[in-house]
């Protein structure tokens, strides 16, 4: 019986984030944008157990693998999607616009898109074991749920914010599966040396949120998350190309 428990334990919080994920969806679509944000973030607490409960139990499995990255395709990609989706529904949009304006916010789904791509990529990419290659796709949900909560003002403060928005649609659409190495929050050994970056970013994370708030802040977070990794993997090759010209 115990054996069964501990066997399901992974599947069972995997399937609340993807329940998590489907409330998120109505929510956003109802035009409740933060409630859908705080569902995004409870599926990210479900997420980050299940993996953790599937190495303590050592019980992961081919169907725990593709079950996960379904949940993670709602829960990050679908949920985050409709929330870009009912926010350029109710825009004013500018009369150059106005002919394309019903069609416009269904280019919100491709999030749901790439996410769904950037999931199957790292499913089969074996450089992935410490590290992210592209930004994953919890950290971009919480990006656009954290932004267009926290920001309504500067986000309805013209008609042109929409060929913004839908710019970055596209850019982190595309940084979801672009070749950027990305720093995980995931630790060997807790000592300070070799996780440095890891702990200065926590501290600064920390600092943020404090000032903003989680929701204010997330999106402040995962933009510095981005930098620093850019930052990172500029100083990694630079290093590199050092210790071979030595």
């Amino acid at each position: 019986m115990a054996n069964f428990i501990t066997r399901n334990i992974p599947n069972t919080l995997t399937c609340g984030n993807l329940v998590s994920g489907c409330i998120a969806t109505v929510m956003a679509l109802g035009g409740d944008a933060r409630c859908a944000l705080i569902w995004i973030i409870i599926g990210a607490v479900f997420d980050f157990f299940d993996g953790m409960s599937a190495r303590l139990f050592g019980v992961s499995s081919p169907i725990g693998k593709e079950l996960d990255s379904l949940a993670d395709d709602v829960t990050f990609g679908v949920a985050p999607s409709a929330i870009v989706f009912a926010q350029l529904s109710v825009m004013e949009y500018p009369t150059v616009l106005a002919s394309v304006e019903p069609y416009i916010p269904y280019c919100a789904f491709l999030i749901a898109a790439f996410s769904a791509l950037r999931l199957a990529k790292f499913n089969l990419d074996t450089r992935q074991t410490t590290s992210f290659i592209g930004m994953p796709t919890p950290a971009n949900a919480l990006f656009w749920g954290s932004l267009l909560v926290s920001q309504p003002t500067l986000i309805e403060s013209s008609a042109w914010m929409i060929p913004a928005i839908l710019l970055l649609v596209v850019l982190t659409s595309l940084l979801l599966v672009s070749e950027l190495p990305m720093f995980a929050l995931k630790f060997k050994q807790w000592g300070w040396r070799g996780n440095e970056l890891r702990y200065s970013f926590i501290a600064l994370s920390g600092v943020v949120i404090a000032l903003f708030g989680v929701i204010g802040g997330m999106w402040i977070v995962i933009t510095l998350y981005f930098l620093t990794s850019v930052v990172a993997d500029i100083v990694s090759r630079t290093h590199t190309t050092v210790d071979i010209e030595k």
